[in-house]
């Protein structure tokens, strides 16, 4: 993995580093977006169900490009062992797993870092570029 890049702000004071321009770090959800949606509510199901075959063949050549692939999830912490079991028995390489993401949907993320979207709409593949209208800041 590349590392990180120091930088300074306006100020000249150190800043949180930034990855090389040609390196992503990929948020990406569980439920509904590499596997079936399970629910919380219904655990017994995290076992059983199986990977989209195009998402674990497309993030895993991410992977293997040197980008930084890590899972966020509303699954709690008592689900983390079924799940990184699940990922491992399935082979989806990946850096890391957050867990305890918000329920519900209609995510607003606001960083001090460039944050690029994408929603998942039923197939993984390469990403290409497309303008869209977004929601900013107003000045």
């Amino acid at each position: 993995m590349k590392e990180l890049k120091s930088i300074k702000d306006e100020n000249g004071l150190e800043a949180s580093p930034i990855l090389p321009k040609d390196m992503k770090n990929y948020l990406i959800d569980i439920d509904g977006t590499i596997t079936e949606d399970v629910p919380n509510e219904q655990p017994e199901r995290m076992a059983t169900c199986m990977p989209f075959e195009d998402a674990l063949d497309t993030l895993n050549k991410w992977y293997n490009e040197g980008h930084i692939i890590t899972f966020f999830t509303s699954r709690t912490e008592e689900h983390r062992a079924i799940t990184e079991s699940w990922l491992k028995k399935h082979g989806f390489l990946y850096h890391g797993l957050l867990m305890g993401k918000p329920r519900g949907g209609n995510y607003h993320w606001i960083d001090n870092h460039l944050v690029k979207a994408t929603r998942y709409n039923g197939k993984f593949t390469d990403l290409v570029k497309v303008k869209k209208e977004i929601e900013v800041f107003k000045r």
